[in-house]
């Protein structure tokens, strides 16, 4: 796996990358109450607002962490968002997509890298 700074994991899958937070971020966020997901099909740049968490008292986003498509959404978090808090790092993964350039996951961190980070 992989980590950005804004704490998001991305998971390469075949030709497609898994993306969630981490669970370091679940437990910063607190309760989730409402989750918004992308259009599947939909084209990203790296740092465009793609998801939108609600919690009890706020809001958050979560950016595109690569340029590329959102192929696939988890339509579970719609019904229930507490899964973020319960299973961030499995299965509350928030979208899949198809990015650009494969090679661009090179400039970002390992899980040692993430955990010095958050240390």
């Amino acid at each position: 796996m992989k980590f950005t700074e804004e704490h998001e994991w991305l998971r390469v899958e075949g030709d497609e990358v898994v993306v969630g937070i981490t669970a370091h971020a679940a437990e910063q966020l607190g309760d989730v109450v409402f989750i918004e997901l992308p259009e599947e099909g939909t084209m990203v740049s790296k740092d465009d607002e793609v998801v939108v968490i609600e919690l009890v008292k706020a809001a958050s986003d979560i950016l595109a962490p690569l340029d590329g498509e959102i192929t696939e959404v988890n339509e579970a978090l719609v019904e229930e968002p507490g899964k973020v808090n319960e299973d961030p790092e499995g299965d509350a993964w928030f979208f899949k997509m198809k990015i650009e350039d494969m090679s661009a996951l090179d400039d970002l961190m390992d899980e040692a890298d993430y955990k010095k980070y958050i240390g």
